[in-house]
């Protein structure tokens, strides 16, 4: 029998995404549940499983559009399992056996290009483009699969072909995915549709230092997770967003949508690049529950498990760009909300207190917000209450009980 797969639907909105790699070759034996597909739609990547074991057959190509819904493989159940479980492995031991070859000669090299080319290292498309061009495909550097060469190889390279000033320069090109172009597309947006401004200021993270340096441990044996800098920001954020409720807004036509609850993105890094996981109703959580919710957020990003449905519906989102060792930035806002918060590295800086000069750990941060809905007294008031929650947080978000406040 044979199973057809079809691309499912990542979400609301989506009609359409793109097959960003195989993990498996055409003829390969796959097992139930295992993973042959990435997907990329406009806003996630996720990971296709085999829906039955059996011998697939790849209809769709990497790089290909395709309708939510489409057929892209099938797979024949009745196909018996190779010896010695899934073939799926074919790839990595034909690399072993080159590695055990010999360097061939350069010539042999060139030939050994053509022939591949000729049984087909070459999409249908782009064979096309490479014939009726009389175009070299050994001079065409394939991004595809296992150096496939794709249409768009094809047309940059009939574009660049007899042009000698890029031929001592080597590069390469690679298709965006489908995620990041609908970021660029969405980043821009946000430059040309609304009025973004950003303000400044600087925290003095002494007091936070010296609470986490007396609780942390006991914090971890208690919860399991580390006391980090993300819940006191978190919830000097929901604080702030209660006295500036503004901030906590955003434009939907002509209306203005003003939420009463905080829903907070948190920008992580992933191997797909930049998510925005939501932590929903953070004004009602505890350190303990932001920093679990935070963890497990983060281990699904990581692991490429992270659903659309937990990257949407934030209210507001904070980024945290001294991870990479960033000093200052102007964080661009996450559409349709209307600001951002910005942290940054934490550099020992000289401080005046009480006419002393003294070393201090000090954090500047950031405010982006779009001004249409924004003005300065809400931005500037905003984060000046987010600053004063962090340098006395023993008070403003502890209630003078650091103990209750964290659980133990």
């Amino acid at each position: 029998m044979s199973v057809e797969v079809k691309v499912p639907s990542p979400g609301e909105s989506v009609s359409e995404v793109e097959i960003a790699s195989w993990l498996v070759a055409d003829g390969d034996y796959v097992e139930k549940d295992q993973e042959i597909a990435e997907i990329d739609s406009d806003k996630a990547t996720l990971a296709l499983p085999a829906e039955e074991s059996g011998v697939i057959k790849l209809i769709a190509e990497e790089g290909e559009a395709v309708e939510v819904g489409q057929v892209i493989a099938t797979i024949d159940t009745d196909a018996a399992a190779p010896e010695g479980g899934s073939s799926a492995p074919k790839a990595e031991s034909k690399a072993e056996e080159k590695k055990e070859e010999a360097p061939a000669p350069k010539a042999e090299a060139k030939e050994e290009s053509k022939q591949s080319y000729a049984t087909g290292s070459a999409s249908p498309a782009a064979k096309k483009i490479i014939d009726e061009k009389g175009l070299d495909p050994s001079q065409i550097t394939g991004t595809g699969r296992d150096g496939r060469i794709t249409k768009d190889d094809a047309i940059k390279a009939e574009a660049s072909m007899g042009t000698p000033s890029n031929a001592a320069r080597p590069s390469s090109t690679s298709r965006m995915s489908s995620l990041r172009r609908k970021l660029a597309q969405r980043l821009v947006s946000v430059k040309n549709e609304t009025a973004m401004l950003t303000t400044f200021n600087e925290v003095n993270m002494q007091p936070i230092f010296d609470l986490r340096k007396q609780y942390k441990e006991d914090f971890k044996e208690k919860h399991g997770v580390g006391l980090g800098f993300m819940s006191f920001f978190t919830l000097a954020v929901t604080r702030a967003l209660k006295e500036f409720p503004q901030v906590n807004s955003m434009i939907d036509g002509d209306n203005l949508v003003s939420f009463d609850y905080a829903d907070i993105s948190i920008a992580v890094s992933g191997p797909k690049g930049l998510m925005v996981p939501v932590l929903r109703n953070a004004e009602l959580m505890s350190f303990a529950g932001v920093e679990k919710d935070i963890k497990r957020l983060a281990t699904k990003v990581r692991d490429g498990k992270i659903t659309v449905d937990e990257m949407t519906g934030g209210t507001f989102t904070i980024t945290n760009g001294g991870v990479f060792g960033s000093m200052l930035s102007t964080p661009i806002i996450n559409p349709p909300q209307s600001a951002i918060l910005g942290m940054h590295n934490i550099v020992e800086r000289p401080v005046a207190e009480n006419g002393q000069v003294v070393i201090r750990p000090v954090m500047y941060v950031a405010l982006s917000y779009d001004h249409r809905i924004i003005d300065g007294r809400e931005s500037v008031g905003f984060l000046v209450a987010v600053k004063e929650a962090l340098e006395n947080p023993a008070e403003l978000l502890m209630n003078n009980d650091p103990k209750k406040a964290l659980e133990l």
